[in-house]
């Protein structure tokens, strides 16, 4: 049975009409039903509320809607409200985003001040939410309460579970839509899209340098400040990044997650996994600007940009020697330290370099991957190699005076 609205002149059929009544001019009250338009069912404009309505479950809520008036006022200000639900909803006086509640609006205006009233007791960083500040306390006390019921691997938060979950299923459902690359977390979609764009909106205070995200420049300004936060419990061993130790602490288990799908060759770290499926694939997808040289991973262009700059900004504190990478300080600090950690199982002979390791290796398995064309010699190492070069050719690689 159809029902008339003298008000705004539309049919609604009524579900139930004891549950549908006018009551004045000035005052209406809808139920739940399904109205029908006298043009055929499109939407109308109601001109008493000036809004379209389909369907009356818009306005599901019986109430009394006094028309051109807000009855409804709140306590702590003048402000007037047509609904009670509005009552509740509060508002940021600088973004007019709302919220249900007052703590949810307190905790989003600390995006606009910057203030971060939750200190860490242990090594006074702050935060602005608390649950951010039980979350980085884990990082302190080890607690990991979420668990990988496939690998029995835990997590501190629930989210690296979840896209820990991501590297059994195979699921990337954040793809590139210039390349069409895809990946398991959203944020590392972004981080690839700026390798398209170039942006670097991350920049360094003390030398300028910018970065891509967020969590490269607080990386990068730990080696300012030669902080290491993150300890190894076996060995004492410190480090700049979590991430860092977490590939240290598989040195110790010798545990590698990460497989080759090509050649089934396995790695610690998801990122040596990459770099060695780019020399299946070929790809090259980090360009010098000044050079126009490509090459396959972030590192290596960094690096390779210190080449243009004449950058070294790693400086060994014994002897102020400064180079372009840590990885060669690293090497250097082998030499005053002593220490030779690289050491091969068959002989037990010790080295400062794992390529030193390597080229041993071959003299017990007998490999000789350097062969020179004049002669066919083989060698299994570059530098025995380039001394019978300068034999054929005559060349004397140091004067005597």
């Amino acid at each position: 049975m159809n029902s008339f609205c003298n008000s705004c002149f539309l049919f609604f059929i009524t579900i139930s009409l004891s549950k549908f009544s006018l009551f004045s001019s000035n005052t209406v009250e809808i139920s739940e039903a399904k109205e029908q338009s006298q043009n055929g069912g499109n939407p109308q404009e109601c001109e008493v509320y000036n809004k379209e309505l389909t369907y009356s479950s818009q306005l599901k809520r019986q109430r009394r809607i006094p028309i051109g008036k807000k009855p409804y006022q709140r306590k702590h200000c003048s402000k007037t409200f047509s609904q009670t639900g509005d009552l509740h909803r509060h508002e940021c006086k600088q973004c007019r985003k709302t919220f249900s509640c007052s703590s949810k609006l307190q905790t989003h205006e600390r995006t606009h001040s910057g203030e971060k009233p939750y200190e860490c007791k242990q090594c006074c960083k702050t935060f602005s939410r608390c649950s951010y500040l039980r979350i980085h306390e884990r990082t302190h006390s080890g607690e990991k309460p979420y668990e990988c019921k496939q690998c029995r691997k835990t997590f501190s938060q629930s989210s690296h579970l979840q896209t820990h979950e991501r590297t059994h299923s195979g699921e990337k459902p954040y793809e590139c839509k210039q390349c069409g690359k895809t990946f398991s977390q959203s944020n590392s979609l972004l981080r690839h899209e700026r390798t398209h764009s170039g942006e670097k909106p991350y920049e360094c205070k003390q030398c300028r340098k910018t970065f891509s995200n967020n969590s490269a420049l607080r990386n990068h300004e730990r080696t300012h400040r030669g902080e290491k936060p993150y300890e190894c419990k076996q060995c004492c061993k410190t480090f700049s990044q979590s991430s860092h130790l977490r590939t240290h602490e598989r040195t110790h288990s010798g545990e590698k997650p990460y497989e080759c799908q090509q050649c089934r060759k396995t790695f610690s770290a998801s990122c040596s996994l990459r770099k060695h499926e780019r020399k299946h694939s070929g790809e090259k997808p980090y360009e010098c600007k000044q050079c126009r040289k490509t090459l396959s991973s972030s590192n290596s262009l960094w690096r390779h940009e210190r080449i243009h700059s004449g950058e070294k900004p790693y400086e060994s504190k014994q002897c102020r020697k400064t180079f372009s990478c840590s990885s060669n300080l690293r090497t250097h600090e082998r030499t005053h330290s002593g220490e030779k950690p690289y050491e091969c199982k068959q002989s037990s002979k010790t080295f400062r370099q794992s390529c030193h390791l390597l080229t041993h290796d071959r003299i017990h398995s007998g490999e000789n991957i350097l062969e020179w064309k004049q002669c066919s010699k083989a060698f299994g190492d570059s530098s025995t190699h380039q001394v019978l070069k300068r034999t054929h050719s005559g060349e004397q690689a140091y004067e005597y005076r």
